[in-house]
């Protein structure tokens, strides 16, 4: 089959890989139909590389048609259309039970003392291959897919595989009092689905700070109030004057490791980038920093007593936190991977209707074959021809 595979630094190319097969007896294969492009491949399209081998299929949004299971599988038969969960999980330890499905105790990487399992996602998270892909092994499979009915578009659906339940989580964990206020930081694929998310479950006020002008005026024809972050020298008091002076309810942080206007972080990335992977495995496990513009960013803005919800995601293990701050303004914090399969019951019913409350399926700007995507990752990461959001279709 053909699958997009990780050859270094910003290097991902199309090649010819075995066809999975049935490995465990709950396994199912998939023939992919449409797999997202999402900004935490772009961590290992630029930083993450250490936790790679040559060869790693990348991709963890996919969705297509079942072609096998094994012989645990029974939820799911040959020719069901099924979302595939970017966490892998058993449905039935301490954790599943929890609704932690990110955290599974069966499919935890104790190697590295890490949650779940991943689709497409580094040693650090399994090294499972990713969805990206004319074909899909789908660990779990007697828990993990979502079977989803025959007739609308890959687009209505494909966003439970991560965009929406990781976005459904951050407006959960942010805490939003009925009526209330959040700023979003970061306009791309989950922060805007996290405006639409909070908008739909009640919020009255809610911000959007981005720096690319595509992005602001996307979130804004969807009323969400946008704060050029370019335009402010200090993005916390604007915000603060259109809330009283008080700032948000909450803060969700939907940038995570990469922010702009950390430059310090920036070099630590780009130098681990160039070490030789036994020397940077441990540097970015043990001595790792983040750009944490937009993390501060998020403590200085929200109100006194507010919570703010990280979903971006952050690896470094010295991060320097202003815990006087924090303590000082009584912020509570809220993070970690979404636990899929937790929220789709809460989810599926915006998406069966006709009326499409979530704009779901105009949502992805770019639809490419399977053969395109070593340019589309290209795009996407500068932002190129007002790239938003990519499917591919293998």
């Amino acid at each position: 089959m053909k699958a997009l595979t990780w050859h270094g630094r910003r290097d991902v190319r199309v090649d010819t890989v075995p066809d999975p097969t049935i490995e465990e007896p709950t396994d199912a294969i998939v023939r992919v139909t449409s797999s997202g492009i999402c900004g935490s491949d772009l961590h290992l399209y630029e930083v993450l590389g250490p936790f790679l081998d040559e060869g790693d299929i990348l991709g963890h949004e996919p969705m297509g048609v079942v072609e096998a299971v094994g012989r645990d599988v029974t939820d799911i038969a040959a020719g069901d259309r099924v979302v595939v969960p970017f966490n892998i999980s058993c449905g039935h330890c301490f954790m599943c039970d929890r609704g932690l499905q990110s955290q599974c105790e069966v499919t935890q990487v104790h190697e590295h003392d890490t949650g779940a399992a991943l689709l497409g996602y580094t040693k650090l998270y399994g090294q499972v291959p990713g969805g990206q892909a004319e074909l899909l092994r789908v660990p779990q499979a007697h828990y993990g897919p979502i079977k989803v009915p025959e007739g609308p578009p890959d687009d209505r659906f494909v966003f439970l595989s991560d965009v929406l339940p990781t976005a459904w989580q951050a407006v959960e964990y942010a805490d939003i009092p009925e009526g209330g206020s959040v700023a979003v930081l970061g306009l791309g694929p989950i922060g805007e689905m996290c405006c639409r998310v909070a908008q739909q479950r009640g919020a009255e006020l809610v911000f959007g700070v981005d720096l690319v002008a595509d992005r602001l005026e996307r979130a804004a024809a969807h009323g969400v109030t946008t704060i050029d972050a370019g335009q402010h020298d200090d993005v916390p008091a604007a915000i603060r004057a259109l809330t009283g002076g008080r700032g948000p309810d909450s803060v969700i942080d939907a940038v995570g490791m990469e922010a702009h206007g950390a430059p310090v972080g920036k070099l630590a990335h780009t130098l681990a980038g160039m070490l030789p992977d036994a020397v940077a495995r441990p540097l970015i496990q043990h001595a790792g920093i983040d750009r944490l513009a937009a993390l501060y960013t998020a403590i200085d803005t929200v109100r006194r007593g507010g919570t703010i919800s990280l979903s971006g995601v952050y690896g470094g293990a010295l991060d320097p936190m202003p815990l006087l701050q924090m303590f000082d303004k009584q912020i509570t914090f809220r993070m970690g991977q979404a636990n899929v399969r937790r929220w789709v019951d809460d989810i599926m019913p915006l998406l069966a209707g006709d009326d499409d409350p979530l704009g779901v399926e105009s949502y992805a700007t770019h639809h490419v074959a399977l053969a395109d995507a070593p340019a589309a990752y290209a795009a996407f990461q500068h932002k190129d021809d007002g790239t938003f959001k990519v499917l591919i279709n293998p």
